[in-house]
């Protein structure tokens, strides 16, 4: 059975959000990303279980969990446009494939604490780098 890419769950994460964003405007994106998060550790742990792999391939929701860090750490500084979003999608697929310190570290971790903990990091790297090119208006 082919299984997605993770690049199909990160660049779902930006679709979700826009459609949340028009449904609920302000904090209800934020609840969002945090039941993700929360869900993502009890799914990506027993999916790990049931494939007996330590990061299955197929489980894409740290993908999107990451994603969505990358977006709403820092939402209430900058407003999102396309070019934001863009690059916010680009940025952590870079640190998420590259995993600078910690991020390899965390993937350590036990069962879906170390699957969803790396795409955490990747999101809080992105997210910074966003910040900081939105801020010298880079975009």
């Amino acid at each position: 059975m082919a299984h997605p890419p993770p690049e199909r769950g990160s660049a779902a994460a930006p679709a979700a959000l826009r459609s949340v964003q028009r449904l609920r405007p302000g904090q209800g994106e934020i609840w969002i990303a945090l039941i993700i998060t929360a869900v993502g550790v009890i799914v990506a742990d027993r999916a790990a279980k049931y494939a007996q792999v330590k990061d299955p391939q197929w489980v894409v929701i740290d993908e999107v969990s990451g994603q969505l860090i990358t977006y709403y750490l820092f939402f209430w500084v900058t407003p999102l446009n396309w070019k934001s979003w863009l690059l916010g999608f680009i940025l952590f697929r870079l640190f998420d494939i590259w995993k600078p310190f910690p991020a390899r570290q965390l993937e350590q971790l036990p069962g879906g604490w170390g699957i969803m903990a790396d795409d955490w990091m990747a999101g809080i790297y992105a997210a910074i780098v966003l910040q900081v090119a939105l801020h010298f208006r880079v975009i």
